[in-house]
């Protein structure tokens, strides 16, 4: 089953039990997924979905970044119940550890010695954690590992 599929029984029982916030966040989503489909003219295949899933979730979590700053708590509280809905669509995260893991894995692959290889360690770290890690988490373990 897809996960526009999944959006839309959900869509449904949450219009059943009157979520209005779930309802708001998932027609969001559903928006998202059909503006995708329409700009590539085609069903989007897995991969394509998580993609715009991680893309979602990276808005929501830079929106409560700046909310945060600007002391706007209403709006705090709001974009985190978002976050949690937006997150039961993601796969299971990986840990620090894993994370780790692979990014060493990943240097030793590319045979990485500075920074100057930052590119190439991230280029085969990325897709192998497609949807599973925040960008920023990884970036952030690379930089460590290779300085």
């Amino acid at each position: 089953m897809s996960l526009l599929t999944t959006i839309n029984e959900d869509i449904k029982t949450a219009m059943k039990a009157k979520d209005k916030e779930t309802l708001a966040v998932l027609r969001m989503l559903k928006a998202a997924f059909q503006n995708e489909q329409i700009k590539t003219g085609k069903e989007l295949s897995e991969d394509e979905e998580l993609t715009l899933l991680s893309r979602e979730m990276k808005q929501r979590r830079e929106s409560l970044a700046e909310f945060q700053q600007a002391g706007r708590e209403d709006l705090v509280e709001q974009t985190q119940e978002a976050i949690k809905i937006v997150e039961k669509y993601l796969p299971q995260q990986l840990t620090e550890d894993e994370l780790h893991t692979i990014v060493s894995e990943a240097i030793a692959k590319v045979n990485a010695t500075s920074m100057k290889d930052f590119g190439k360690v991230m280029g085969v770290v990325m897709p192998m954690t497609k949807g599973k890690a925040d960008g920023n988490e990884i970036n952030r373990l690379v930089k460590e590992q290779l300085n």
